[in-house]
Order: structure tokens, then sequence, then C-alpha cells
């Protein structure tokens, strides 16, 4: 098969057989376009997928659940201009208790993602599998523009294969918060590849101010002016440096351009034309634009990404040619741009965060806080370097901190910097050594493309020995034969610039300018890895440029690949789902790996072990509020009160402002009958400031629990007016974000038992405004309207819609029936209790109402049934034995209805209704 296309007169392909090269008039052979793809990405691309393919059923775990489930700003509902007011997490900006973790556009894949599939897991982790991919593909761009075209196949091959299967990357593409990391990366890499454009451009000759002045005119004869000119200068060159078929010349980049036969047109460029000019302007200033775009963009994914103005910065030095003027515009643009960026950026309020995320920051002594800061970039090194211990949170003490400069880290940390500074010193040696040898005023089209002589002058003694001219140009400056050879690009600058990609995305983490939130986390490395990988991948081309060790190097290649490749997947199988991720950070964080442990048991019914998890945790670390309140809830289940009581003081005593942990403790206390006590607890729950919690939606919805259980004790006790007080209060102190329909339907409620039945119709019929789909409302609203008779057609039709609102809700087939009971429609209020019954097969209050109403309704078989089961459900409370002996007695089951009532009166020997009943039986027995 063969396609047309719109290049050249002649146009080449490869023969499939031989490899022999032949042209043939505006036709390309189909294999051409194969032979032309880019293996090496397309290998590395597939790697990165193949191995982040068994994460995409994993779940969502630890953060992902704070960032996506609970987060409002991912659902729909929400305004989208909540997405530039609210931090990762959903919490406004302006809260005290806000993260400051400002990435709007990370947010936005979120939402997205929640449109597609709501909250279906593998539509998060395609999405961060895809990035990895395409993180990498980029990278691979990168490698080959900053290498030397002799090594940038080999070294961006190496390159990419590492950065694909680096196992340090498994947070940032196994959990789906990780994703800020990925994306981030990801306009990063673009914003320095436009700036690249930006700068080849920049730095071209074939627009300049000389153009400007040109008096010359283009004809259709600048055909045989060309090939005149190029007579003339045919004869002032040897015949060895003529120019061959095919001519290859290495520029700035060290891109090679193939130039046909030198007496082609296309050969010598004319002078450039003012539209020319032009469009190199817009160029150079579009790739500019699209850099800080992207630069912003990647901040606005994660606040790193901002650190792609940096690097440019490097790349702009090193790889530069020598348009130092130009350059200096480019850097002073760059450094308004990213002054103004921070200056931005920095309005919003420093978060404070807490001492277990990152003690070092609370440590009294300067001295220790700078040692062990300094320290921890040496941990994230090994951590490129060899990682094997990986850990999904490194807070508390899982890194130790150095108290004394006989640390044995202290002397590593020393090595560590001194090896570093050494290499900058050599690279920025090497740059410098080069950068003089070509320090020379460059002024285009007015002197040797080359040498950088004017006309007038003979070229220098390496354009002598390079070009073998030795004349002067003859005036005839455009056309002198000295092609433009700009220097080749050094390891030293690709060193250079790998190292800056190390040292300034990772400044932000070092704690060296202001702390953050955590110690050390392997997310924060994706961007840095990425400087890593390309060190790696220029060692790698130049080890390949030696053959004697080319063997032993790809050997020694594919063994840390493989290994590389197998910890990544191996270590993906821990972030399938809480309980293993949980469990593979014991060895390195033993408190907070058996803290959340805990929890996910807890969750998954399994108490026993979730208790062990727990007393380990706190053997670990005695201090932390967190589990004392989990362990105290799971011990309130198992109706162990004063144990439970005790764990939320403790949970209360190491942090004060754990709303939930006071409302939980009034609970439980009302359980031990300790009432007054927990009016106490209830009333400081709800005056707590709230200063600097993490989550402060949550925080407020805790202090309106507080008074709504406070409410409800007061109503319990009979003192209804002070419950009424307590409901007011919360109504007219109602967070924005609190839905008010339950707050107005127990204010309802509270006054229909008071008689104040209008004013409880107004609220009823507010919280019914507030959520018209609310069937709590529904039901005790249909209850206030059958108080009064001539509104009983109208009550019942509340009761219906409840009913169709909430199918399954037992609750609503219990007041209906109670409803039609009153109204002596016993056949259908048998039916209501029986289906409520069904729905909750395990209440007792439930089946005896059930058995009840079937009695009632002339159903004594059925209601027999159901006082067997209420008597199997409690078979120590006595009332179900009387009821169960009295329907046996109706049915003539004397002997049964002997048995029960006798075992009722083991359990309540002077009930006189079981005696009475006894009585009659055995009257009926004689």
């Amino acid at each position: 098969m063969l396609l047309r296309t719109n290049a050249s007169n002649k146009s080449k392909f490869f023969c499939s057989c031989f490899g022999e090269v032949f042209t043939m008039p505006g036709y390309v052979k189909w294999t051409d376009w194969i032979w032309k793809m880019d293996y090496a990405s397309l290998v590395c691309c597939t790697l990165a997928f193949l191995l982040y393919y068994n994460t995409l059923g994993s779940d969502f775990v630890y953060d992902d659940r704070r960032a996506i489930l609970t987060n409002l700003d991912v659902l729909p509902k929400t305004s989208w201009s909540k997405l530039l007011e609210n931090d990762y997490w959903g919490t406004p900006l302006s809260d005290s208790g806000s993260h400051g973790s400002y990435r709007p556009l990370t947010v936005l894949t979120f939402r997205f993602n929640y449109l597609i599939g709501e909250f279906v897991p593998w539509g998060y982790h395609l999405i961060n599998v895809v990035l990895h991919c395409s993180a990498t593909y980029l990278l691979m761009k990168i490698a080959k523009n900053i290498l030397p075209k002799s090594k940038n196949h080999v070294g961006s091959f190496v390159t990419g294969a590492l950065f694909a299967a680096h196992p340090v990357h498994t947070e940032a593409v196994a959990s789906v918060v990780g994703r800020a990391d990925l994306l981030a990366c990801n306009l990063f890499f673009l914003s320095l590849l436009a700036y690249s454009s930006h700068v080849r451009i920049r730095d071209s000759t074939c627009c300049s101010k000389s153009c400007e002045h040109s008096k010359l005119t283009y004809s259709k004869c600048n055909q045989k002016r060309y090939e005149k000119i190029a007579t003339t200068l045919q004869k002032s060159v040897t015949s060895c440096n003529w120019p061959k078929n095919k001519i290859s010349i290495h520029w700035r980049d060290d891109r090679t351009i193939s130039k046909n036969k030198v007496n082609s047109s296309k050969n010598i460029s004319p002078l450039p034309s003012k539209r020319c000019c032009w469009l190199t302007f817009i160029k150079i200033w579009w790739y500019f634009f699209v850099c800080l775009v992207l630069a912003v963009c990647s901040m606005l994914s994660k606040e790193t990404g901002i650190t792609v103005l940096g690097v440019t910065f490097v790349y702009d030095f090193v790889y530069s040619k020598n348009q130092r003027k130009k350059q200096k515009r480019s850097f002073a643009i760059l450094l308004l741009a990213l002054l103004l960026i921070l200056i931005a950026r920095l309005q919003t309020k420093t978060p404070e965060f807490s001492t277990a995320d990152n003690p070092t920051a609370r440590e009294p002594s300067i001295w220790t806080r700078f040692m062990t800061f300094s320290y921890l970039p040496l941990v994230n090194f090994v951590m490129l370097l060899f990682p094997n211990s990986l850990s999904f949170d490194w807070g508390m003490d899982a890194v130790s901190r150095i108290y004394s400069v006989r640390d044995p880290r202290v002397f590593f940390t020393l090595c560590f910097y001194t090896v570093l500074a050494i290499s900058l010193a050599l690279c920025l040696g090497g740059v410098f050594e080069q950068r003089d040898w070509f320090r020379i005023d460059y002024h285009p089209f007015s002197a040797c493309t080359v040498c950088s002589r004017r006309a007038s002058d003979n070229h220098s003694h390496h354009c002598r020995i390079a070009n073998n001219n030795n004349n002067t140009t003859n005036n005839h400056t455009v056309l002198c034969l000295c092609l433009r050879a700009p220097k080749r690009i050094t390891m030293r600058e690709a060193a250079l610039f790998s190292l800056s990609l190390i040292i300034l995305p990772f400044l932000p983490a070092t704690n060296l300018f202001f702390y953050v939130g955590f110690v050390v986390a392997e997310r924060v490395l994706y961007i840095p890895s990425a400087g890593f990988c390309l060190l790696i991948g220029i060692a790698g081309a130049k080890l390949w440029k030696n053959s004697s060790i080319r063997g032993y190097f790809c050997a020694g290649f594919i063994c840390v690949l493989i290994g590389f490749s197998a910890k990544t997947v191996i270590r993906n199988l821990d972030w399938q789902n809480e309980e293993s991720l949980y469990r593979s950070a014991i060895p390195f964080n033993p408190p907070k790996a058996y803290g959340n442990l805990g929890s996910i048991l807890n969750a998954k019914g399994r108490i026993e072990e979730a208790e062990k998890a727990f007393r380990k945790a706190l053997d670990y670390r005695p201090n932390m509020a967190d589990v004392h309140y989990n362990l105290a809830v799971l011990l309130q289940s198992k109706q162990k009160l004063d144990e439970a009581i005790q764990s939320y003081q403790r949970a209360i005593h190491f942090r004060p402002s754990l709303a939930l942990a006071y409302v939980n403790l009034g609970t439980a206390l009302i359980q031990a009958g300790r009432c007054e006590e927990a009016v106490t607890i209830l009333r400081q729950a709800s005056r707590l400031d709230g200063i600097g919690v993490k989550d402060r939606r949550e925080h407020e919805n805790a202090k309106v629990s507080a008074l709504m259980q406070l409410g409800a004790l007061y109503s319990d006790q009979g003192k209804l007016h002070s419950a009424l007080a307590v409901y007011r209060e919360i109504a007219a102190n109602l967070p924005k974000h609190y839905p008010p329909q339950k707050v107005y339907n127990v204010l309802g409620e509270t006054l229909a038992k008071m008689h104040q039945d209008d004013e409880a119709e107004k609220w009823y019929r507010a919280a019914l405004e507030a959520q018209p789909e609310h069937v709590a409302a529904h039901i005790t609203y249909g209850q206030l309207l059958a108080k009064n008779v001539s509104r009983s057609a109208e009550a019942e039709q509340w009761f219906r819609r409840a009913q169709r609102l909430a199918p399954k809700d037992a609750s609503v087939y219990h007041h209906y029936g109670a409803f039609l009971a009153v109204n002596r429609r016993f056949n259908e209020a048998a039916y209501m209790y029986e289906r409520a019954a069904e729905l909750l097969p395990d209440d007792f209050e439930l089946a005896v109402a059930a058995a009840t109403a079937m009695r009632k309704a002339g159903r004594q078989e059925d209601a027999e049934k159901w006082y067997r089961k209420s008597v199997k459900m409690k078979p120590s409370d006595p009332r179900g034995h009387t009821n169960l002996g009295a329907m046996l007695h109706l049915n003539g089951k004397y002997k049964e209805a002997e048995h029960s009532y006798k075992k009722a009166l083991k359990l309540q020997p002077d009930d006189e209704t079981t005696l009475t009943n006894l009585h009659r039986l055995y009257g009926i027995m004689t």
C-alpha cells in the first residue's frame, strides 16, 4: 500500500526486505511510518501502564476518603466557584483549620470523574495510570532535548524505563489523592518543553534587526543569482571542504539538520522578510506565554509545580546560545512572573500542622530542628537510590530526631552535602569553561556564523581549521561558507540540569524555609525522581559508548529494571485496600499503622482484633487522642461503659477540641445514668471554638449533635421548656452546611408535646420546605394532623407520601399502622405492623405491636406466631411470656398457656395481670 504525500519532488523510503534506500516521486511506503515510530517511548509507556495495571481494582484508601468521598466540592450540586474558594479537602481557605493546599485543578478532575462514574474507584485509578504514562513520555522528550545527540537515544530510554518502574511512585499513582503530583508533573514537563521551544526560536538567527534595513527585493530571478554566488564560493574553497551530497549541521540543541546539495535554492536562505520576523517574534513570545500559563496550572494542581520556573532558569543558563541580551530579557520576565505568582499564592494564611504529622517542627531546640531537617534530604535520596523501605506515613517518630552532633547521621549528612557541592561545582565549572570559549559578540547577518568575525576580517584560527577557509568573505557576509555550528552539549551541562530538576522541586518539602505537614513523603519525590532518572540516563549513555563494558551495563540495567518492576507490582498490592496498606506500615510507623488498622477492623465487625490493634497503638504512643476515641466507641458498643467513659476522657485530655469525643461521652454518661455529668459535658461541647481543627464541617456538625443530644435528654426527663430552648438555640445558630430539616422537625415535635399545635405546624412546614423528601417530617406532620379528626384524611395523605418516599422504612409502616389502629381500621393496621416487623425482624417492640394488631383484627393464629417470635427475641422479658400465655389461652391451648404464665411469674412473681390470667385459666381447666 502506497500513501500520497505533499513532500518534495523526491522522497525516501526503506526497502522492507534489504533496508536499502530508494527514491520514488511523491510516494512514501507504509513501512516508513512504522520505521519512524518512537518505539522507545512506546515501550516505556507500555511498561508504565502494565506495572500499574493491578491498581485499577483498588479501593479508595487513606486520604482518598477525605479528598473525594466526603469532599462536597466533588459533587455536582456544589457551585463551581467553591473550587476556587476551598482547599484540597473542601475546607474554605479562610478557615483556621484549612490545610492551605490550594489545588482546584486536581479537584476539578475529581469532579469530572464523579460526573462519569460517580464514586466507582476504577475510573479514578485509570486516570492516575494514564497520567503516569504521559509523564513518562514527556520526560523522555525532555531527555532527548537535553542529552547530547550521540547519547540521547540510549539515555532517554534508560531515563523513561526507570521513571516508569521506580517503586517510589506507587503512592502517587496507586492512591487517588496522588493525582495532584501526577497532574502537576505533567504540566511541569509541558511548561519546560514550551520554554525550551522559546529558547530555541529566540536564539535562532533567521530574523534580526538587520532585516528591517534591508533594501533588497526578491523576484523570480533569485535562483540565477544564487547559482552565480555558489559558483563564486566554489572557487574560494578547496574541493576537500566543498559540501557533499548531504551535510550535517549541529545546532545548539544538538539536533541534526540535513542539507541536500549546496547548489540547490534551499541551501542558501534568502534574507528574511518582515513577515518572517513577525512570525518568529510571535512564536517566541507565544511559547513563553504558554510556559507561564502551564506553570500556573501546575501550581494549581500542586504547590511544587511553580518550581518549574526555577528549572527554566537553569535550562536557559545551560542550553542557551550566547544571546545574552535576549537571555537577560527572558530572565527578567521570568523573575517578575515568579514574584507575582508567589505573592498571590502566599496571601493565604499559613496552616498549622499537628505535632504527630511533623514532630520535629515543634522541637524547641533550633539545632535539633536544623540537624534533623538537614538529614531528611539524605533520607529521600536513599529512597530514590534504594526504594526498599516504603510506607504510607512517616510521621510521629518514624524518623527519629537528631539531638547531638555525635549522632552518626550527622557525618553521613555532611558527606552527602559535600558530594552534592562537588558535583555542582564540577558541572558549573564545565559550563563556564564552555562559555569562556564562545564568549564572543554575535552579529547575525553581519559576520561569520561560526567565528563571529566581521566581513572585513579574516576568519578565526578555529574557523579556518574547521572549515578550511583562509579567505575573507569578500563582503558576501550572509553567504559565508562557515556553517552555523554552536557548541555541542556536554555531559556536565546535562548533569547540571538534572541536578536542578532534583533539587528545585524538592526545596518546598525540606522544611528549611517553612514547615509542612509531613517529615518524609514518597509522593513529593515524583517530580524530583525525574531528575534522578535523568542522571542515571546520562551515566547509562556514557557507559553504552564504551563497548568493553556495554554488556555489563546492559546486564546491570536489566537487573535493576526487573527489581524495580517487581517491587512496584508488589507495593501496589499494599494499596489495594486499607487493611493491607496499614499492615504494610507496621514496621515503619507502628502507632499510626495500628491505630488506623483498628478502625478498619472495627468497621468490618472484627471487634476483638480491632481492640487489640488499638491497645497496641497506645502501647507505642499513649497520647493519641484519635485512638483513645475509637477505642472508647468500640468499648461502648460492647456495653463496657466505665472503660468507654475513661477512654473518652483521655481523648479529650489529649485533644480538647475533639468535639465528637464530648458527644459520645455525653451519650455514655446518659446510658450509665449519670445525667447531670452528661449535661455538663454536652454544654462544653457546644461552646468549643474549633480553632485549628482539620475538618471544620465535622466539628460544627458535632457541636449541633451535642445540643441535639442535650435537647433529647431534657425531653426524656419531661423538661420540655428546657428542650425547646435548646432546640431554638440550635435553629438560631445553625451552620450553613448543616441540613436544617432535622432541627425544625424536632422543634415541631417538642411544640406538639406542649400542645402548641399551630407553631408546631409552622416548623413542620419549614422542615418540608427545606427538604421536601424528609420522611420524618412527613410522619410527625401526619401525627399532628391526626389529632384533629376533621383533618384525618389530610393526615393519611402525609403517611402515604412517606410510604412512597421510603417503602423499606419500618418506622413509616409502624406509625401508619398506629394511625389506622386509632381509627379502628384493624385489618389495615395489622398489615402495616406486620410489614414493619418483617423489615426489622429483630425488633421486639415491633413484633409485639404486630401480634397485638393481628389479635385485634381477629387473626388469632398469626398473633400467636408473632408472640412466639417476641419471646424468642427476649426470653427474659416477662411481658412476652404473659402475652403469649394470653394468646394461647384464647386459642384453647391451655397447657402451653399455663407453662407460659408460670415462666412469666418466675421472672416477675408479683405481676397482677399474669396471676389473674392464670387463675382464670385454672377456672376453665377445672
